[in-house]
Formats: C-alpha cells, sequence, structure tokens
C-alpha cells in the first residue's frame, strides 16, 4: 500500500460507507469531450507500481483481487491514459466517472456537410446544430464523485493518481457488495452482483452482460503491458461460477426488446426511429428519418459502417427519435456496451451519406468524439461492438475485412461535389487492430515481401503521428496512439503529403488536420505495392504514387497478396466513381435514369488497387412515404469495389482487368 494510503488514521479506514445522495441538477447538459488534467495536476506516473495497487486495494477494501483486475481490464483493460478522461469522462484504470469535469461543447459529426441520406430523389437532409441538452447527469456518469465521499480522497487525485483510482474502484464494489447484504472478501464467485452494479446499467440484461463479460475475463486471466509501460497479470480462475441469480434480485428495470436484431451475448434495446409523415417548413409532405425495405431479399446487406456519435448518449437517442432528422440501426454506449436498436435491418437507414451505401450496409453509432484524441472508448464497449458485427456479418455474410466493415470515413462521396463534405468518423483514435483482433481476425503478415500488397497495421499505441485542429484549427493535438499512417510524395519524412483532388478541387495540399484523410492510410487497409526504397514503401494511392514510413524495426504495414485490378490494355486511365450505377436500359418506366457521374479520380495505365466484391449497378429508388413506388433498379453493368485512397471507390467491370497481385 503507498505511503498516503499507510497514513491514513485507523478511523478513517473504518469509515462508514455511505449511500449516494440524489444527484443535482447540471443545468443544461452538452456532450461530453475528454479533459485533459489541470495544468497544475499530478500526472500518472509510469513507475507506479500498478499490480501492487491492484494487490493494495484488494487488501483495504476486502474485494478480490481477481475481481478489481476483471473490472478494470473491461473498463480500461488498464490503462491509464495519461489522466485523460474517456468519452464519456471516466478516468484512470478504472474508469472512475466525473461528467460534470468533463463537460464540453460539441456538435453531432461536427466536421462535414453531407446529406445523410445521400441521394438526389429527395430533398437534403441539412445536419442538425447540436444535441439537445440533458437537465440531469444519469448516476453512470458520476461513479468519481461518489468514490471520493466513500475514500475521503480529492477528486483530483482520483483522476490523475493511479493508485488512487484503483483505491476509488474498490470502495465501489465494497459498497455494492455490502448493499447487497454480502460479505467482503471471500470467494470471487459471489461478487457477481456487485459488479453488475459496478457498472451502473439501469435494465437487467445490461447489467447481466457486464457482470458475464467480468467473470469471462477472470476465468480466462489476462497479462498486458499498459500504456504507461506497466506489466499487470490476471492469473485464471478456470472454475468460478458465480451466482446469475443475484442480478433479478437487484430490483433492475427489463429493457424492451421488441425483437431486436442482436446476438444473445449482448442486452439489445428496442427503441424506434420514427417513421412518420409530416410537412416541411413549407407545407410539401416530407418524412423521416429511414425507409422501409425488405433486405436481403430485395438488396444485398454486404458492409458494416462504423461511425461515433459525436454526443452524449442521451442526446443521441433523442437524434434519432427525431422523425424529421436522420437514423442509423444501432447506439452502442461507452460506459457499459449497452446497445440500442433504432432500425430494423430489412429496413435502409440514413447515416453514410452515400445512398448506394445506405442501400446495402447497417449503421452503427459508437459512443464517442472524433477530435478528442485524449478521450478514450472502454472496452465494455468495443467487446459488445465486435459480438454485434460477428453476429450481423455470420447473418447476412459479409466478410470481416476492411472492405466490408468501414468507417463513416471510408465512404465515398457519391459525386464530386459531395466528397468535401463527407465525413470523417470514427477517425484516426479508433483502434482498429483491437477491434479487428476481438472479431477474431487481426491484421497480420500472410506473404512475402513479394505479394504485392500489404496490410496497413502499426502497432496502435508507440504509432503516434501529429495532428492538429483538435480543440482549434491549427493547434495542435495531444500526442496519442493512432490507427493511421501518412503518405508523401517522396520517400522522405519533410516530404510534400499527397494530394486529394476529390477533396480540393483547385489543387491545395493535404494537412495533418485530425479530420483531413486526403494523405491517410488506416489500420487494415490493404493498398497495392508501387515501390520498396529502404525504410520506405510505396503504394497505389489516389491515382498517386503514395510513400509511407515502414521501418523493419517498427514496422507500419504487413505483406500480403490478393487480387488487383488495372486498367485494360490499351486504355490509358480508367474513370472511378462513388458508387455502382445500372445503365439506363436497366431503369422501368417511373423511375428517373440516374445520371452517371464520374468521381474526379482516375486509375492510370500500370497502376493497381486492392478488389473488394464485384457488385451490380443498383439504385433504389424511394422518394415518398408511401412504400408503392419503391422499387429496387439493378443492372447488368458490373462493377468492382476498390481501396482507392483512404476511401473506397468503384470500377466498371468493363474497364479493368483483374490479376493476382504476387509477382
Amino acid at each position: 500500500m503507498r505511503a498516503s494510503a499507510r497514513a491514513r488514521t485507523s478511523s478513517a479506514r473504518r469509515r462508514t460507507i455511505r449511500t449516494a445522495g440524489a444527484l443535482a441538477s447540471a443545468g443544461l447538459l452538452v456532450p461530453l469531450l475528454g479533459a485533459a488534467p489541470s495544468p497544475g495536476a499530478d500526472r500518472p506516473s509510469s513507475d507506479t507500481d500498478l499490480q501492487g495497487a491492484f494487490a493494495a486495494a484488494s487488501a483495504e477494501y476486502r474485494v478480490p483481487q481477481s475481481v478489481l483486475l476483471g473490472v478494470s481490464y473491461l473498463q480500461s483493460r488498464w490503462d491509464a491514459h495519461g489522466g485523460a478522461a474517456s468519452v464519456t469522462g471516466g478516468y484512470g484504470p478504472m474508469h472512475l466517472t466525473d461528467a460534470r469535469t468533463a463537460l464540453a461543447a460539441a456538435s453531432h459529426h461536427s466536421e462535414g456537410t453531407e446529406d445523410p441520406r445521400g441521394d438526389t430523389s429527395r430533398p437534403a437532409k441539412p445536419p442538425k446544430a447540436h444535441v439537445p441538452a440533458e437537465s440531469e447527469v444519469p448516476a453512470r456518469l458520476m461513479t468519481l464523485p461518489r468514490a471520493a465521499e466513500l475514500t475521503g480522497l480529492p477528486a483530483e487525485k482520483l483522476r490523475t493518481d493511479v493508485a488512487a483510482n484503483v483505491e476509488g474502484g474498490a470502495a465501489l464494489l465494497a459498497a455494492a457488495q455490502k448493499k447487497l447484504g454480502k460479505p467482503l472478501g471471500g470467494d470471487p464467485a459471489d461478487w457477481y452482483g456487485a459488479v453488475a452494479r459496478f457498472s451502473m446499467a439501469d435494465d437487467e440484461a445490461t447489467a447481466a452482460t457486464y457482470a458475464n463479460d467480468v467473470f469471462a475475463v477472470i476465468r480466462d486471466g489476462e497479462r498486458r503491458t499498459t500504456d504507461a509501460g506497466q506489466r499487470v497479470t490476471l492469473a485464471p480462475v478456470p472454475g468460478l461460477r458465480p451466482d446469475a441469480a443475484q442480478v433479478e434480485r437487484m430490483g433492475l428495470r427489463k429493457a424492451p426488446t421488441g425483437g431486436t436484431e442482436c446476438p444473445k451475448t449482448v442486452a439489445c434495446e428496442w427503441i424506434p426511429a420514427p417513421y412518420e409523415e409530416f410537412k416541411d417548413p413549407n407545407g410539401n409532405p416530407d418524412y423521416g428519418n429511414h425507409d422501409l425495405g425488405d433486405r436481403p431479399k430485395s438488396q444485398s446487406i454486404d458492409s458494416i459502417v462504423i461511425h461515433d456519435t459525436e454526443g452524449r448518449w442521451e442526446g443521441v437517442l433523442k437524434m434519432v427519435q427525431d422523425p424529421t432528422y436522420v437514423s442509423w440501426q444501432y447506439s452502442l454506449r461507452s460506459t457499459d456496451g449497452h446497445i440500442a436498436q433504432h432500425v430494423k435491418a430489412k429496413d435502409v437507414a440514413w447515416h453514410a451519406g452515400n445512398w448506394y451505401v445506405n442501400s446495402t450496409s447497417i449503421g452503427l453509432e459508437h459512443e464517442g468524439f472524433l477530435v478528442a484524441p485524449d478521450t478514450w472508448y472502454t472496452e465494455a464497449m468495443y467487446r459488445t461492438s465486435a459480438r454485434l458485427v460477428k453476429y450481423l456479418a455470420k447473418r447476412y455474410d459479409i466478410p470481416l475485412d476492411r472492405q466490408h466493415i468501414l468507417g463513416h470515413d471510408n465512404v465515398q462521396g457519391t459525386t464530386s461535389a459531395g466528397i468535401p463534405g463527407m465525413h470523417t468518423d470514427p477517425g484516426p483514435y479508433w483502434d482498429w487492430q483491437h477491434y479487428f483482433t476481438l472479431l477474431g481476425k487481426p491484421f497480420k503478415r500472410t506473404a512475402g515481401a513479394k505479394g504485392g500488397v500489404v496490410t496497413v497495421a502499426p502497432e496502435y499505441a508507440r504509432n503516434r503521428p501529429e495532428y492538429t485542429g483538435c480543440e482549434k484549427p491549427g493547434q495542435k493535438c495531444v500526442p496519442h496512439g493512432s490507427a493511421a499512417v501518412r503518405v508523401h510524395t517522396e520517400p522522405r519524412d519533410d516530404a510534400p503529403l499527397i494530394k486529394d483532388i476529390g477533396k480540393r478541387p483547385g489543387g491545395q495540399d493535404s494537412t495533418i488536420d485530425v479530420n483531413d484523410v486526403g494523405a491517410r492510410l488506416s489500420t487494415g487497409q490493404q493498398y497495392a505495392v508501387a515501390e520498396r526504397r529502404g525504410d520506405w514503401t510505396a503504394v497505389w494511392y489516389l491515382g498517386q504514387k503514395a510513400w509511407f514510413k515502414n521501418p523493419k524495426k517498427q514496422p507500419t504495414a504487413v505483406d500480403a497478396k490478393g487480387l488487383v485490378v488495372t486498367p485494360k490494355e490499351g486504355a490509358t486511365e480508367v474513370p472511378v466513381y462513388g458508387r455502382a450505377y445500372p445503365e439506363k436500359e436497366a431503369y422501368p418506366a417511373g423511375v428517373p435514369v440516374q445520371a452517371v457521374s464520374p468521381l474526379p479520380y482516375k486509375i492510370l495505365a500500370g497502376q493497381k488497387y486492392v478488389v473488394g466484391d464485384k457488385v451490380p449497378g443498383e439504385y433504389f429508388y424511394a422518394p415518398t412515404f408511401d412504400t408503392a413506388p419503391h422499387k429496387v433498379v439493378r443492372g447488368k453493368d458490373m462493377y468492382y469495389v476498390i481501396q482507392y485512397g483512404h476511401r473506397i471507390g468503384y470500377v466498371r467491370a468493363a474497364d479493368v482487368r483483374v490479376a493476382p497481385s504476387s509477382k
């Protein structure tokens, strides 16, 4: 036990664990951004004995050490994040939440001006200006003040001192165990109810799912080096069988499932997005916020799009229930991984800004903020999201790779005019490698140096490219692990970044702004190799040879192989599209022909791009609330989905030839 804990009086050690008082009104609550520690605060030290801190807190509060370690792992994977708050205002290895300290303003999807529906058959849906305000901070976002009350430690210390943070978590677990009338210490299996209560979930299913995850970690054991360089070990307890019935006696609500489409291993609640007809401001008929469909019978579901909410849970739920706004299929909560489904998979949600992608995808919104590098996502949310994606991928036969599991920032604009306004979430701080490891598909080397393709795979924690614009334009962001790698015009650090003529038609340079994806590779994406030179690798990217640093001692990409497309013999260039278009002969009477609109991008002779699916030109015509006129137009013209730049693109199969990438 650290010295400050030893110095406490015996009476303090025997203090009574009190129940928390009612939450006071927080006034006008706005979304949470990660608040960095105040300038005078003590930053967590890398030489803190974290394993010892768990042992000390376990002894003082008589919480089995395996329970304390298991809870902390599910909260933060034992990382301290330099004292910075998570996306929901949670601090330290125990993710003690202090929302009032982490309050800041941010608009929903504040970067980008895209029409989320992305279809010219209806007027554009303007973005909302801000997340609706709440009048009260939920209890799940105020566990740190409660821990301060229980331990007698200052809130600032609980936020910034790792050992104190662990102690605060132990105090909360002990208080929960006492409230349930259970003895302290003893068998870890007797702590199931206390663990469920620690999640602060307000419904029975989420509390049980959270506890099941913690006890799965305890059973299997874990060992990991934290972000501060600490090696922490949780020895497996294979025979552990907790009393899951404890949750049923906690008096939590039973969330309405409403036929939700979720795996049994997650807690899923039905909070529907409305399908309502109304009048627009000019008195004309209008409707929102999604379209009824009959997928996969009418159209295949071939991708899943990962978003972050740019807002706090309660406000985001108000948005998706607004009939005049937009929608997505699922929202995921950061504190405990709770899932809400809003739109059935058969129906088309308005989320990606590209109508073709909307028509063939499912959208998942994760509680979080792109431009807040200090913030971080909980392990609980990563895990439930991965389970949901695995379930959906199996149900709809969606491959688990980065051409099918997309970030919103990987979705292309349908026309040249739409490219500059496309959204950029979940951004460079979403940990794609960890996410795909949870999906059972970690990114690894799959070929030798002559495979002809690379898979982007930097080590997230050590990969810290400089970004600007997180708080103010041009201002440097706090250094943070990243899933992204930059590309240059030449193999040197000071060479200009690759230009994106779609994002900047005037030919201006790409920047290191956190929202600028013009010269950025992302973990898991695959590109055809153009050249290698020492520690540098060049790939074909946006019609150019793009160089990134890829040293053997700390590689940022690994070798792979696959299929690539290149222009057909005799063609000097072929166009790239933002969607797969049906030919005009495929349109029935009454359905306007969609004008084929190539993007400003080209594939030049000799260039190669990694192939995803081969898909037909397709268009879902749905301009009215009445579904009778709705039609799916499917042509004979086929397209390949390719990894063209940071975003995907489409090329006509008739324009290219497909070949193995290996040399």
